[in-house]
């Protein structure tokens, strides 16, 4: 009896309650549960949303801000102008005859001395010509000297019978067929000499052939592009195909680096030869090198409105590259200072990294891979540049920022 007690108790405990049916499954705790639930997914893909707009990099163009005032107060600049380092002895090095090169003996970076060996030709063909010419020297001269033996036996014929014809014991026509052998053989040797001097001019050829085939620097210098490699056919002229390179490499003499600047042409008056200036690379925007005018080029560019002008670089460094941008500022002597021309401080930028933004004009600034909106105060325009203050020399800026840069914003430098 017990033990079916015990049956019928968990019979009912197992039972369902009628008023339990018809209640939720999912209860305030479960409810609670689920929202949490939603809001992180929620959470995340705005995360991830941000995250990927944020990794979106606008590309822009950088400039350097450039003091608009020299460290040394003896002086001011007048006008600022933006070029780029040229080198004057610049040479791209070919052979001077078409050929396979079965040497590149040089590398980009490497210094090189006037008259080294830079590259060598297969010289199969001028070493068998240079043979056959040394060949042909040898022959001649050896006919040379049978005909000036065959001379000197006719003319010792010659005197014999000269000798003969005194005591009448030969005939006249004896003595002049031995004096026309002898003007016969000396005309021939004079032949042969011209043959032995065609052989050695033949001889001088070759060996010029055989030179060819070996490419030396024209002047000291540094490589700056290896252009071929061995194996190629390289030729002094262009050839159609498309397969024959036409140099070996560049070299530039790094002694004849000198900085060409355009300059406006309303401001142009404001540059004189000889004039003191300084200059400072885009790339060390702190480094100032002392420099001055070397000409200024007779003539204007009209499509730009600017005259191009030489600056001689007064202090060399190994740092000085061709092709580096540069900024140029042209001195005034100090008695000449408080004209209305003398250039205020502050700092010069692109007039295009100026933009206005709310109403305020501003810039923006590079640092950490990021545009950094800057408010600044704006002055005169002086060429392609713009004074502006509120900001430090050397700082990085944005060139002709696009319309949805924002601060903040990823960028990524692109090439100028």
């Amino acid at each position: 009896m017990a033990e079916e007690k015990d049956k019928g108790s968990l019979l009912r405990e197992l039972r369902i309650d009628p008023h339990q049916r018809d209640r939720p499954i999912l209860g305030a705790r479960g409810a609670r549960i689920a929202l949490l639930a939603l809001g992180l997914c929620l959470i995340i893909g705005a995360a991830v949303a941000y995250g990927l707009l944020r990794g979106r990099r606008i590309e822009v163009q950088a400039a350097t801000a450039v003091a608009a005032a020299p460290e040394d107060h003896s002086v001011t600049s007048v006008l600022q102008a933006t070029g780029y380092v040229t080198a004057r002895r610049e040479a791209t090095v070919s052979a001077q005859i078409t050929g396979t090169l079965s040497q590149v003996l040089i590398e980009e970076g490497e210094e090189v001395k006037a008259g080294q060996i830079l590259a060598r030709l297969d010289d199969t063909a001028q070493r068998a010509s240079l043979a056959q010419a040394q060949a042909q020297v040898a022959a001649s001269g050896a006919l040379r000297a049978q005909d000036q033996a065959q001379l000197d036996q006719a003319r010792r014929e010659l005197k014999r019978s000269r000798a003969l014809l005194d005591a009448d014991a030969v005939s006249q026509q004896t003595v002049e067929q031995a004096q026309t052998q002898v003007d016969s053989l000396a005309a021939q040797l004079v032949a042969q000499q011209k043959q032995v001097e065609l052989a050695q001019a033949q001889l001088d050829g070759a060996r010029v052939q055989l030179d060819y085939t070996v490419v030396r620097a024209p002047f000291s210098g540094v490589i700056v592009a290896k252009a071929a490699q061995a194996g190629e056919i390289v030729s002094p002229i262009s050839a159609g195909g498309g397969f024959t390179r036409t140099g070996v490499g560049t070299i530039v003499d790094m002694d004849s680096l000198e900085i060409e600047v355009d300059v406006n042409e309303a401001y142009i008056h404001r540059v004189l030869p000889q004039q003191k200036a300084q200059a400072v690379l885009d790339a060390y925007a702190d480094w100032i090198i002392p420099a001055h005018v070397i000409a200024i080029i007779p003539t204007a560019d009209r499509s730009k409105a600017t005259v191009k002008v030489r600056v001689g670089i007064d202090q060399k460094d190994p740092r000085i590259l061709p092709d580096m941008g540069v900024r140029v500022s042209f001195l005034e002597a100090p008695s000449q200072v408080g004209s209305a021309d003398a250039a205020p401080g502050g700092v010069f930028v692109p007039s295009t990294a100026v933009v206005q933004r709310d109403g305020h004009q501003v810039v923006f600034t590079i640092e950490g891979g990021r545009a950094h909106q800057q408010t600044v105060r704006a002055g005169t325009v002086s060429g392609d540049l713009r004074r502006v203050e509120d900001l430090g020399s050397g700082v990085r800026v944005v060139r002709d920022p696009p319309g949805d840069l924002r601060d903040g914003a990823a960028i990524s430098i692109g090439k100028q």
